[in-house]
């Protein structure tokens, strides 16, 4: 099963979003092994979004996720990565479908209520950036054998 990270930005903490947003994930069937509120400092933004660092906007997108406290989550499942992304919708909130997490609660490129790992192996590095192996849980999920096949959960 794949791992992915959710970060849920400090729009959805502001604006009391934060529940249900994780009950999307939860009802989708994908499994929380961990989540922990944070502060971000400088130097973790700057990691972790240095593909923007130079652009215009690169300032205001470290000062907002400054702002607030963020919500940040690992959720396990079946091609989690593609699952996750696909319930967040486009990053321009009123580009993404109505019923996705940005096309029912955001208007905005940059308050967008989440943040999500758009590939595997950024998935990998974000999870370490944000998570020590101590703070992730393995554990049985009684209800998995309801959300998927035998042949799936052996993937």
């Amino acid at each position: 099963m794949q791992k992915t990270l959710v970060l849920l930005k400090p729009d959805a903490l502001q604006r009391n979003f934060l529940g249900e947003v994780i009950s999307r994930f939860e009802r989708k069937g994908l499994k929380i092994i961990g989540m922990k509120m944070m502060k971000l400092d400088d130097k973790t933004l700057e990691e972790h979004y240095q593909q923007h660092k130079g652009k215009s906007f690169f300032q205001d997108l470290v000062n907002f996720m400054k702002d607030s406290p963020v919500v940040a989550i690992v959720l396990q499942g079946a091609e989690a990565v593609k699952a996750v992304r696909f319930l967040c919708g486009s990053t321009v909130g009123r580009e993404a479908d109505a019923g996705t997490i940005r096309g029912d609660f955001s208007m905005s490129q940059q308050y967008n209520i989440v943040h999500a790992s758009d590939s595997l192996e950024n998935a990998q590095k974000e999870i370490q950036r944000f998570f020590d192996k101590s703070e992730l849980f393995h554990y049985e999920k009684y209800d998995q054998s309801n959300v998927y096949t035998a042949e799936e959960m052996e993937n």
